[in-house]
Order: C-alpha cells, then structure tokens, then sequence
C-alpha cells in the first residue's frame, strides 16, 4: 500500500524483527530520537509485576524519509528488515492517516452510551464524529450489543475500540 508524499518527506514505513525483539528495536529507536510505534499491551504478570508485549508479533513501524529510515539499518546497525510492497517494488509505506487512526483506536476504547438514529450493517463504513476518536474511519462491527470501530493496516492488522453508536455516522 504506498501512500502519498508528504511535505516533509517522511512515511510510515513497516519494519520486521527477530520474535521478541520488537521492545528492544523499540527502545534502540527511541534513544535515537527516530519516530516510532510498536503496538503493546500491558499485563499483569507473576507476582504483580507489569509486562509489557507487543501486540503484532516481528512488526514495527518507522516514520522516516527513506534515506533516513536505510540508514538506520545500514549505519546504526538497527537489527531490523523494511517490507516491500510486491506491486510497486518499493519498501512499503502506511498513509499518515491510516497510522494515526490505528495508534488513536489501539490506545483507546470507550464504553458511553447516546442515541441510535438507525441500525448499521456489520462492516459497514463508518467515521467517528464525536469524542476522543472523532474523525477515524474504519468499519462498524457490532458484538453482543456494543458497536466497535474497526480498523486496518494493509488489510491485514486489524484492531477495534467500543464507540456508542451516536458517535457514529456513515460514511
């Protein structure tokens, strides 16, 4: 999925790891100052500790331009791989607006109620028009009786957060 130029040359890039690096990659981009994001989750673990996982097992993404975002592989030795879109043979990129909606719905999911103007289908278009998600778009799913948001990266990472079904309109 190639997505457009922007003004300041840097995209959303999607990087591979070694499984159980992705932390580690993490935090090497971080004292880099190299923006970044690596889905995870948080949970309890033995004795009360906090742990920390990834989400997407091996995946990470980059926001760099594309000299920077080599560079990172082949002069600071980041242990990493960029995907290649297979029909553009260039190194794949997310759109700006795809990675916000994604990071806005995986930090978030709300559970306020409002008013239902009329039933949606399942996997029907949708955009968030009020509250903290206003204005991400994905696909309306509905699971015994909560309307989730869902959305997507390259078609193939998915991730959802509860939406009261006033909050949503057609798109």
């Amino acid at each position: 999925m190639a997505g457009k130029i922007e003004n300041d040359g840097k995209h959303w890039f999607v990087a591979r790891t070694r499984h159980g690096a992705e932390l580690g990659v993490r935090d090497r981009l971080k004292a880099l100052e190299v923006e970044h994001f690596v889905p995870t989750v948080s949970s309890r673990g033995w004795r009360g500790r906090t742990i920390e996982k990834p989400v997407i097992n091996c995946l990470l993404f980059v926001r760099a331009t594309q000299a920077e975002a080599l560079a990172l592989i082949h002069e600071r030795g980041l242990r990493a791989d960029y995907l290649f879109d297979c029909a553009t043979h260039r190194l794949m990129v997310v759109p700006d607006k795809a990675m916000e909606d994604f990071q806005r719905v995986m930090d978030l999911s709300t559970d306020e109620g409002g008013l239902v103007d009329r039933p949606l289908q399942q996997g029907e278009k949708v955009r968030v028009a009020k509250g903290p998600l206003e204005g991400v778009e994905g696909r309306i799913l509905e699971l015994q009786g909560k309307h989730y948001v869902v959305v997507s990266l390259l078609d193939s990472l998915f991730t959802r957060a509860s939406v009261p079904r006033a909050w949503l309109e057609i798109r």
